[in-house]
């Protein structure tokens, strides 16, 4: 298996951002995922400065994969996705299907992030068809539906396509035109002063009774807990997946990395350090840590 480390889904200063990522250059991880995924609004970085990043990074050694929104609302945002389409080196994360569109009508090969759905073999076919090399299945999507699909393409002559799971983080759940972090201060989405870059790995949300439920992260609705995957790491494998993701958060991502770089190299899989992800046994998403193994 390889380690990837997924898109950014916070909002960081531009020279944090940097940071991490000149950081990340010497971290064990195969494959890194560079750009905004979730708020067109948020510019620390402009297009043409992830672009300038993936050259350098580049130089690491490491298969630099260029991501995309994956709420399009704008003819500006168009713009933008296509100079990520044509950028002339990298490979795409699609993660709407005008991205999907615009690698089919150019005939480039793309990565079908988790936010394209996808949910039955035929589906994944037409997609191959069009130059998908690497799915990301959506985070609801757990082990038996995976072996579903690999059946069901085998059975129609089709080989599965490299598979990448995500492996350390919260869960990415739904995205809106809404902004919930803007709501959540009462501040309009128009005018909302960047207030999420206040909130390095997501605002907190809790219910009327002081559980915690969910964390919100501008348009985007994330899982509270930090999902870990490496106790299945043995069951990833069985499944036939590739490569595990690790998105990043803004402390000890170092360390996470190289916890997984040992797992890989270990015999016995670790003991868990996050949640529990309920979708991948078939259970509701929310299941923790203290619950009973399924």
């Amino acid at each position: 298996m390889k380690l990837s480390l997924g898109p950014l889904q916070y909002f960081w200063p531009r020279e944090r951002t940097l940071a991490f990522y000149r950081e990340a250059a010497d971290w064990p991880v195969d494959i890194i995922y560079l750009g905004e995924t979730v708020c067109s609004k948020r510019r620390e970085l402009r297009t043409r400065d992830w672009l300038a990043l993936a050259e350098e990074l580049a130089g690491s050694g490491k298969e630099i994969v260029l991501s995309s929104l994956a709420l399009i609302e704008a003819e500006s945002e168009l713009g933008a996705l296509r100079r990520l389409v044509e950028n002339g080196r990298f490979l795409l994360e699609a993660n709407d299907l005008s991205a999907v569109q615009l690698c089919r009508e150019r005939g480039l090969p793309f990565v079908a992030g988790p936010t394209v759905n996808v949910y039955n073999h035929r589906a994944l076919a037409l997609l191959i068809e069009d130059g998908l090399r690497r799915w990301v299945p959506g985070v609801e999507q757990g082990r038996t539906l995976l072996q579903e699909m690999r059946e069901a393409l085998a059975a129609d002559g089709q080989a599965m396509p490299e598979l990448e799971m995500l492996a350390w983080g919260r869960l990415p759940l739904a995205f809106s035109a809404r902004c919930f972090t803007a709501r959540a201060l009462d501040i309009p989405k128009d005018d909302c002063g960047f207030r999420c870059i206040d909130y390095p790995d997501g605002l907190p949300l809790a219910t009327r009774e002081g559980e915690p439920f969910m964390t919100i992260n501008g348009i985007q609705v994330q899982g509270m807990e930090i999902v870990d995957m490496a106790p299945e790491r043995d069951e990833l494998a069985a499944c036939g997946v590739d490569i595990l993701r690790l998105y990043p958060q803004a402390q000890e991502m170092a360390d996470i990395v190289a916890h997984f770089r040992r797992m890989l190299d270990s015999p016995v899989p670790p003991p868990r350090l996050g949640a529990r992800n309920g979708y991948w046994h078939g259970r509701p998403g929310k299941a923790s840590l203290a619950d009973p193994a399924p």
